[in-house]
C-alpha cells in the first residue's frame, strides 16, 4: 500500500486542474487522477467535456477564443508548473469510512489520502448514433451545449436543431434563437415536458418551430452536418430535415457511480450535495467541485471557480489536521 497522499484530485476538467493549480501553489503536492479515455456509451476524455468543444469564446482572457483541448492543455501545464502530479487512471471505488481515505484505481492499486477533491464532472447524454459521435468529436456541428457553442460563426444565421423536450432543451433552443435563422425542436412526443413558461417562450419565438413525434435516427454529413434523418414515432415514416447544427439536450449524467456506498450524499439526480457556499460534502475531508456538483450552470468558468473553492477548503482542512 502506498504512502499517504496529502490531497487526491479525481478529475481533469476545469474544476480538477484549477484545484490542482491552487493546491500545488499552496505546497500541498496534489496528485490528479485524470481518468481513462472512453467512447461508449458516451464520449469521456481526460480534460472533460471541453475536449469536445472546438472553440471556447466565453472564457475571460482569450479575446480571440481558444479550442477546448488547447485550454485544458494550458490548465494542465500551469498546474504541473507548480508541482501537481498526474496519473492516467480511474478511481473506481472509495472508502471514506475511516482516515486516511482509501481509493482504488482501475488497476487494483489502493491509494491513501488525507483529503479528496471529487471533480469528475457530468457527461452529456447522447443519442448514441455513430455519425453523431463522429461529428461531435471532430467539431462537425454536433454539440451538447448551446451556451458553449451556439454563438460560433458556423451556427449564426443557419437552421439548427435541438433534440429534447424538457426545460434544458427549451432553454437551449431559446438561447439559439438569438443567432440562428431557424431553430427546430425535435421531440418524440406531441407535447413538451418543460414548464409552461419555457414552452410559451418557444411558442412566442418567431424563428422556433417544434417538430413533434420525431426521433433522430441518423446524422447526415461527412465533414460537417448537413441534416438529420427523422423517424415518425406514430407512423414510422422517415424524413430528412436540413440543418447546419444539432444540439443534443436530453440531460447529463454526473460521474458519481464510483461513489456508491461511500456515504457521500447526492441529490435526486445523483449530483453531489454540497454545504452552502462551500465545496464541503457531508464527509469531513471530502470536497467536490465542478459539474459533478452543479446541475444548473455547467460552464467552464463556474467549474474553475468551484475548483478554486475546493482547493482553498482542502488547504484549510489539511492545516487543521496539522494543528
Amino acid at each position: 500500500m502506498s504512502e499517504v497522499e496529502n490531497l487526491i484530485i479525481i478529475g481533469s476538467g476545469p474544476a480538477g486542474w484549477t484545484a490542482a493549480i491552487y493546491a500545488a501553489r499552496a505546497e500541498l503536492n496534489p496528485l490528479v487522477f485524470i481518468g481513462v479515455p472512453k467512447t461508449s456509451p458516451a464520449i469521456v476524455l481526460p480534460g472533460g467535456q471541453l475536449m469536445l468543444t472546438t472553440e471556447v469564446e466565453n472564457y475571460p482572457g482569450f479575446p480571440e477564443g481558444i479550442t477546448g483541448p488547447d485550454m485544458m492543455a494550458n490548465f494542465q501545464k500551469q498546474a504541473e508548473r507548480f508541482g501537481a502530479r498526474k496519473r492516467g487512471e480511474d478511481i473506481v471505488s472509495c472508502d471514506f469510512s475511516e482516515k486516511p481515505f482509501k481509493l482504488v484505481t482501475n488497476k487494483g492499486e489502493t491509494i491513501l489520502a488525507k483529503a479528496v477533491i471529487i471533480a469528475t464532472g457530468a457527461t452529456a447524454n447522447w443519442l448514441g448514433l455513430e455519425n453523431e459521435m463522429r461529428l461531435a468529436r471532430s467539431g462537425g456541428g454536433v454539440s451538447a451545449c448551446a451556451v458553449c457553442d451556439g454563438a460560433l460563426p458556423a451556427f449564426r444565421d443557419q437552421p439548427l436543431a435541438v433534440v429534447g423536450g424538457g426545460d434544458s432543451a427549451l432553454e437551449e433552443a431559446s438561447y439559439l434563437t438569438k443567432f440562428a435563422s431557424k431553430v427546430y425542436i425535435i421531440h418524440r412526443r406531441d407535447e413538451f415536458r418543460a414548464s409552461k413558461a419555457m414552452q410559451q417562450r418557444i411558442f412566442n419565438a418567431s424563428n422556433a418551430e417544434p417538430v413533434w413525434n420525431k426521433t433522430v435516427v441518423d446524422v447526415l454529413g461527412d465533414e460537417v452536418i448537413t441534416g438529420v434523418l427523422l423517424k415518425d414515432t406514430v407512423t414510422g415514416e422517415e424524413s430528412t430535415l436540413e440543418v447546419k447544427g444539432l444540439f443534443v439536450a436530453i440531460g447529463h449524467t454526473p460521474t458519481t457511480e464510483f461513489l456508491d456506498g461511500t456515504g457521500v450524499e447526492f441529490d435526486d439526480a445523483k449530483y453531489i450535495e454540497l454545504n452552502t457556499r462551500s465545496s464541503k460534502t457531508n464527509i469531513e475531508g471530502v470536497f467536490a467541485a465542478g459539474d459533478v456538483a452543479d446541475s444548473i450552470y455547467r460552464q467552464a468558468i463556474s467549474a474553475a471557480g468551484m475548483g478554486c473553492i475546493a482547493a482553498l477548503d482542502a488547504e484549510h482542512y489539511l492545516s487543521s489536521l496539522s494543528k
